[in-house]
């Protein structure tokens, strides 16, 4: 088992920055992947950006050159830099870890408002 806590959310105006930190416990070496998601009401929760094992990244369209994923050496945390925050980057921000068996655990959730 996996267990992740998110944090660094909040209320941001346009064109500031942000970063959400994923504090990972549990089996962390049994993690693939690790992952950034978000959600919108009435909107299925899609993929922002994620880091392989082997540090690959990928990211959504929608937030390329603005929004970085890392992770710390010590495999038990990860982070979303995000920048040049837009009002419809507004969403609740999920962290994920897939593990090499192909189980998938998810963060509680961290709200990001993008207003002025």
């Amino acid at each position: 088992q996996v267990q992740l806590v998110e944090s660094g959310g909040g209320l941001v105006q346009p064109g500031g920055s942000l970063r959400l930190s994923c504090a990972a416990s549990g089996s962390i070496f049994s993690i693939n992947a690790r992952g950034w998601y978000r959600q919108t009401p009435g909107k299925e929760r899609e993929l922002v950006a994620i880091i392989s094992g082997d540090s690959t990244t990928r990211y959504a369209d929608s937030v390329k050159g603005r929004f970085t994923i890392s992770r710390d050496n010590t495999l038990t945390t990860f982070y979303l830099q995000m920048n040049s925050l837009k009002p419809e980057d507004t969403a609740v921000y999920y962290c994920n870890a897939v593990t090499g068996r192909g189980q998938w655990f998810w963060g509680q959730g961290t709200q990001v408002t993008v207003s002025s």
